[in-house]
């Protein structure tokens, strides 16, 4: 293993053999309580899910697991108790029980966040601009993991999980790490008037919108990864504790997928945490 071009003071780049990923540098001191990584590299045959939700082949579904098996064998987990969120933008959060899968890694309804208490669940969401939050309490053993694109981060789905984590679990917000994985950056998350709008009407409430919101050479931009941590203060997570890739998805697309950059055959990466 050796570091790599993405490395900085919060992820380390981790490159294999048989795949590159990303590990949070404040997660990898709880390395013997949990494992976790978000895979890097936009080789066409780590493409985990069709994109656009179709059933996979069988060869498709084939290389799936065995790009899951190499995954999780490196970070230590056990690919065959895989759980993914179904995702389809919603604010829906599901607290995960059981480990039995029924021969599927989805979960059966429609998701976007996934927490659980259980050790051997492996958590999984996919993403390509989209943003990905890993949640932790250490003190707790609570695990979570949210796919928050622009509609989730709208419905303010980061807040939902925490909100969960605390009323289903017991956790104190202060003791929650939440590492947020590489996705589309205000540099690049160019908007229209109506979705601008939207964003503008749902957080205003936050002040000083000119922080997350604002025109470049007549072009609207939002910063939902500021809005995302603006939010998960507001819900008492420590500014210490929210750990951020600070990587951009489309200014690093030779190596992060990008729907953006890709367009419509546009590959996802995956971010994976469980409890050992």
């Amino acid at each position: 293993m050796n570091n790599d071009v993405l490395s900085n003071n919060t992820v380390n780049h981790i490159k294999t053999e048989h795949i590159e990923y990303l590990q949070f540098r404040k997660l990898q001191k709880y390395n013997n309580i949990i494992s976790h990584g978000y895979s890097v590299g936009i080789d066409k045959n780590f493409r985990t899910f069709r994109s656009n939700r179709e059933p996979l082949s069988n060869n498709e579904y084939e290389n799936s697991m065995n790009n899951y098996k190499q995954f999780c064998k490196q970070i230590g987990a056990d690919y065959k108790n895989i759980i993914k969120a179904n995702q389809a933008h919603t604010d829906n959060v599901v607290s995960i029980d059981e480990i039995n899968t029924n021969n599927t890694i989805d979960t059966k309804i429609l998701s976007d966040g996934l927490i659980t208490n259980k050790r051997g669940i492996v958590l999984a969401t996919t993403n390509a601009d989209c943003i990905l939050l890993l949640f932790f309490d250490p003190v707790k053993k609570i695990i979570a993991n949210t796919h928050s694109g622009w509609k989730g981060t709208i419905q303010e789905i980061s807040i939902k999980t925490v909100e969960k984590m605390i009323n289903i679990y017991g956790c104190n917000p202060k003791d929650i790490i939440v590492c947020i994985c590489p996705s589309i950056r205000k540099c690049h998350f160019e908007v229209g008037e109506d979705v601008k709008e939207m964003f503008y009407k749902q957080f205003k409430k936050l002040g000083n919108t000119d922080e997350f919101i604002f025109n470049r050479h007549e072009k609207w931009y939002v910063d939902t990864v500021y809005i995302n941590k603006m939010l998960l203060k507001g819900m008492g997570i420590l500014e210490d504790n929210i750990e951020d890739s600070g990587i951009c998805s489309v200014c690093n697309s030779n190596i992060i997928h990008s729907y953006r950059v890709e367009g419509k055959d546009y590959g996802l990466a995956t971010a994976l945490i469980g409890l050992r």
